[in-house]
C-alpha cells in the first residue's frame, strides 16, 4: 500500500523526484497569439525546454508594456515564483523589472532587446549591483538593418546620373531598442549611397494594420516609391496590402525587404513578392534556455562567450534556406538537439555555436 502510495504521489510530482527537480522557467512574451514571430520565439523555446528537461511557461502581454510589468510583478513578488524570469526590454520595461526583482530569489535573463547604454548608464548596471541579472542574449539588429537596405538597392536597376531611387521605410516602435538600432543600420547604408532618397521614415508599431494605414497615405504622396524598407513582417505585409491597392506589383514595381521567417514572409520571398528578408533570432529564446540549463548545472556561462552577448542570427535568407525553415516550421523540435549545444563537460575554447546555420544542418 505504502509503494502504491508513494507512485500515486510520484506522479502527482508531490514527492522529490526527477519531475520536481527541474527548473522552472517563465518567459514573459511581449508580443501577442496572433503574431507569426512571437508565436514560433515560443515553439521553439519549449522545444528547447523539453529537450532539456526544463518547465517552462509563457505569458503573452499583447504589445501591452504594463502587462509586461503586471507580470514580471506577480511572478516576482507572487507565491509561485520560478527559478527564473526571461524577459525582454520591450519598450523600456527593463528597470522596471529589475527593480521588482529585487530580493526576490529569481534569476533574470533578458532576450532580444537589452539595457540601452543610457539606462545601464543610469542603473549603473554591473554584475555586483545586479547580482540576479545572469545574461542576455540580443541579435545583430543593426547590421540587419543596414544589410537589407544594401541588398534592396544592389536588386535595383541602377539609376541614371542625377536620379534618385525613392525609399519609404517603417520603423517599430521609437522606444524599442531592437527598432532603433534597425533604423541606425539603415540610415548607415543610406549614407552609402547618395543615390537613395528617404522620402519618409514612420513608426508602424510593428502592426500591419497600423503599416497599412500609414502606408495607403504615403504610397499617394510618393508615387515613384521604388523600395520599401520595413522593419518587421507584420508591417511589410501591412504596405504590400496598400501597395497591391493602388494597382502595384510587389517584386516589380518597387522592391520590399523585411526581418522575420514567419512561414508567411518565407512563401513570399519564395514567389518574389518579398526581394530580401532577413531572419534566425526567432531562435534567441531557445539559445537562452541552452544557458539557463548550463547555469543551473553550475556552469560559468560567461566562459563560453560572454554574459551578455550579441549573436549575429539576422542574416539573409536565400530559396534553399526559406524551403528548409518552412520545413522546420512543421516539426515540433526544429531539428536541434539543444543538449549537444550545453557547454557542460566541454573545453575551455568551447564556444556556443548559436547561429542560422545550427538550424540548416
Amino acid at each position: 500500500m505504502l509503494k502504491f502510495l508513494r507512485a500515486a504521489l510520484l506522479a502527482l510530482g508531490m514527492v522529490a523526484g526527477p519531475c520536481a527537480q527541474a527548473a522552472s522557467v517563465l518567459f514573459l512574451n511581449p508580443g501577442t497569439t496572433r503574431e507569426a514571430f512571437w508565436v514560433s520565439y515560443s515553439q521553439f523555446m519549449q522545444a528547447a525546454a523539453r529537450d532539456l528537461g526544463m518547465d517552462l511557461r509563457i505569458q503573452y502581454a499583447d504589445r501591452v508594456p504594463e502587462n509586461i510589468v503586471k507580470q514580471a510583478r506577480e511572478a516576482l513578488q507572487g507565491p509561485n515564483r520560478p527559478d527564473y524570469l526571461v524577459f525582454v526590454n520591450e519598450q523600456s520595461v527593463a528597470p522596471e523589472v529589475l527593480r521588482l526583482a529585487h530580493g526576490s530569489g529569481v534569476k533574470l535573463f533578458m532576450v532580444n532587446n537589452a539595457l540601452t547604454v543610457d539606462q545601464a548608464k543610469l542603473l549603473g548596471a554591473q554584475s555586483d549591483k545586479y547580482p540576479d541579472l545572469i545574461g542576455s542574449l540580443v541579435p545583430n539588429d543593426e547590421e540587419g538593418g543596414y544589410l537589407m537596405l544594401k541588398e534592396l538597392i544592389r536588386l535595383r536597376p541602377p539609376v541614371a546620373p542625377g536620379q534618385v531611387i525613392e525609399l519609404l521605410a517603417f520603423s517599430g516602435l521609437k522606444v524599442t531598442p531592437s527598432a532603433q538600432l534597425r533604423e541606425q543600420g539603415m540610415r548607415r547604408a543610406l549614407a552609402e549611397h547618395p543615390e537613395v532618397r528617404l522620402r519618409q521614415l514612420v513608426y508602424g508599431g510593428w502592426t500591419h494594420q497600423r503599416a497599412y494605414e500609414q502606408a495607403k497615405l504615403l504610397l499617394k504622396r510618393y508615387p515613384h516609391t521604388s523600395l520599401v524598407w520595413a522593419a518587421n513582417d507584420e508591417m511589410a505585409f501591412g504596405v504590400m496590402q496598400a501597395y497591391v491597392e493602388s494597382g502595384g506589383v510587389p517584386g516589380k514595381g518597387a522592391l520590399f525587404g523585411t526581418i522575420n521567417n514567419s512561414p508567411a514572409a518565407l512563401r513570399a520571398l519564395l514567389d518574389n513578392r518579398l526581394s530580401v528578408l532577413l531572419g534566425g533570432h526567432f531562435s534567441l529564446g531557445g539559445w537562452a534556455m541552452v544557458e539557463l540549463h548550463d547555469y543551473e548545472k553550475g556552469v560559468d556561462i560567461s566562459r563560453y562567450g560572454g554574459r551578455d552577448r550579441q549573436i549575429p542570427l539576422l542574416q539573409r535568407i536565400d530559396r534553399a534556406q526559406a524551403k528548409r525553415l518552412l520545413a522546420l516550421s512543421n516539426t515540433q523540435d526544429f531539428g536541434v538537439d539543444f543538449h549537444k549545444l550545453s557547454a557542460k563537460g566541454r573545453p575551455m575554447s568551447y564556444r556556443y555555436p548559436f547561429s542560422l546555420q545550427t538550424l540548416m544542418h
